[in-house]
């Protein structure tokens, strides 16, 4: 994805043909990866939040034809991604290294500190579906990929063990959208080992890329 982003040009956007193509085994390789139950639980997710109109909505607004074509041909390649699936998901994540223990404390303190601010605010406004005011797709794809570039340079084990705390702390939620004080603290946790595992220069990219697509007036409006 990365490199795509690099190769992408034109008024649309789009990206070379030859990384188009590598995005595809990538994701598909992805996909093989995890059990078939694992990818439809995400499929009829999103299903079940996006109104039936929207694919033939997005189908008048390009070549009817060509969209069908890329229809058949993604069914053929969804076919040979099936074939080559597991069955059965990966290991759980594992302790991080000792070195990150003082991690832990710090998360604490600073989810003690800050939980009665997190219960204040309105976790179920819709503003956090809008768009970033004035910001273009160009810019926030830019700053995406400095995410990417980050992402792809942590530890896998920590990253797997915040995808594990995130989905923990999601189940716990409350009808205010908040979750509980115990799984806040370990997303912030698993958040900090996740920034200690990749140099600070990938971290203040992803903060400078930021900072350039907020407006400097959000954080006082929020």
């Amino acid at each position: 994805h990365h490199k795509a982003i690099g190769s992408v040009s034109g008024a649309n956007g789009v990206t070379s043909k030859a990384d188009w193509e590598a995005v595809n085994a990538a994701l598909g390789r992805v996909i093989a990866s995890v059990p078939e139950a694992t990818v439809m639980d995400v499929y009829n997710s999103v299903s079940d939040i996006t109104d039936p109109g929207v694919p033939a909505y997005l189908k008048s607004l390009v070549n009817g034809a060509d969209a069908e074509k890329a229809y058949a041909a993604f069914l053929e390649f969804k076919d040979v991604v099936k074939k080559n699936q597991v069955s059965s998901p990966g290991p759980a994540a594992t302790a991080a290294p000792a070195k990150y223990d003082a991690i832990d404390g710090a998360a604490k303190a600073l989810s003690d500190a800050s939980y009665p601010f997190l219960k204040e605010v309105d976790w179920l406004s819709s503003i956090y579906l809008k768009p970033l005011p004035g910001t273009s797709a160009k810019d926030a794809m830019k700053a995406i990929d400095k995410m990417i570039v980050m992402g792809t340079n942590v530890d896998g084990n920590i990253l797997k063990a915040a995808a594990e705390a995130h989905h923990k702390a999601i189940g716990s939620i409350d009808d205010k959208g908040v979750t509980s004080a115990a799984d806040y603290a370990a997303v912030n946790a698993a958040l900090g080992k996740v920034i200690a595992s990749v140099p600070q220069s990938q971290v203040m990219d992803v903060y400078n890329s930021m900072a350039k697509i907020v407006a400097p007036q959000v954080p006082n409006m929020m």
